[in-house]
């Protein structure tokens, strides 16, 4: 502390460092920014990927965190789309609970199959995930400035829908290795905030062990793809962030016309946190194939809200 301030402080009066701690009391308590934001299958992150860092952790003084929730909405083009409801509780400082209800609506595959003298499907299934995260190490703990947030996942995930179009299909999904209509994930994330830049810079990256093909949309394979995913973030100002994602795709299946090879993904977003308790974010994706065709030139948006 300067010496200038260091005597102000001294020779302050009682009543004025009383109410010094009690604005620094109040400041300690308020709300912090509502980051991370929703990603699409519940879980603290961006777009796609994850973050380490947990949702609306408790606040000082909490004995609990409080609840967040959002919508997400992607159009893959074709008539394709993707519908994501999440809500996300952090119940203490290192436990993240999630969920997301997940529509998917097939556009035009159902009448390609018509077309090509096959049987009338479902125009959209459901998928389910259910998510559990616990924080391993917080970003700097032990006094270790250069140690990361590292937070592991185990991720539940039930297709409701995918299943019956099988069966309308004669069995389709089985000749080409999708057996099952649930799995679960794991997943391992660092986050480490750079300080050092003119602007803050997160980098997160992580692993993912998974069964599902298009994160379970279409069902899930027989054998563990082991698989990589990250990304990096600029504050641009403390309320706009612009972020990149990365997140690689198994293909654990045999590719056919209208069931086509699924590519990694990667994402641009710019997000802005429009109040304490809300954040908006868009985003452009390449996604490779997904369905019957190359959804390239994807576009989505995200809201959370934190109470």
């Amino acid at each position: 502390m300067p010496l200038v301030a260091a005597i102000l402080v001294v020779a302050a009066p009682a009543g004025r460092l009383a109410a010094q701690e009690t604005n620094a009391a109040a400041a300690k308590a308020e709300k912090p920014p509502p980051l991370p934001l929703h990603q699409i299958e519940g879980n603290g992150g961006i777009f796609s990927t994850l973050s380490a860092y947990l949702v609306n952790p408790p606040r000082d003084g909490e004995a609990v965190g409080r609840p967040a929730v959002g919508f997400a909405y992607i159009n893959l083009g074709h008539g394709q789309n993707l519908e994501a409801f999440t809500l996300t509780e952090t119940p203490w400082k290192r436990l993240e609970l999630g969920f997301a209800y997940q529509n998917f609506e097939l556009g035009d595959l159902p009448t390609d199959i018509v077309q090509g003298g096959g049987p009338a499907i479902n125009n959209s299934l459901s998928l389910y995930n259910v998510n559990a995260r616990l924080q391993l190490l917080k970003e700097g703990e032990f006094e270790q400035k250069w140690i990361p947030a590292v937070t592991a996942g185990l991720h539940y995930k039930n297709n409701q829908g995918i299943s019956e179009i099988n069966n309308q299909l004669g069995g389709a999904f089985n000749s080409i290795g999708i057996n099952n209509w649930d799995g679960e994930d794991y997943t391992l994330y660092a986050s480490k905030l750079l300080t050092f830049l003119p602007r803050p810079v997160l980098l997160e990256a992580g692993g993912r062990a998974t069964k599902g093909v298009w994160n379970g949309l279409a069902g899930f394979s027989d054998s563990y793809s082991f698989l990589f995913e990250g990304n990096i973030v600029v504050f641009v100002t403390d309320r706009l962030l612009l972020a990149a994602e990365y997140k690689q795709m198994p293909n654990d299946y045999t590719p056919i016309p209208l069931i086509k090879k699924s590519g990694d993904w990667w994402t641009l977003d710019a997000a802005y946190v429009v109040s304490s308790h809300m954040t908006v974010a868009v985003g452009y994706g390449h996604f490779g194939g997904v369905l019957n065709h190359d959804a390239n030139g994807v576009w989505g948006i995200t809201t959370k809200w934190e109470f």
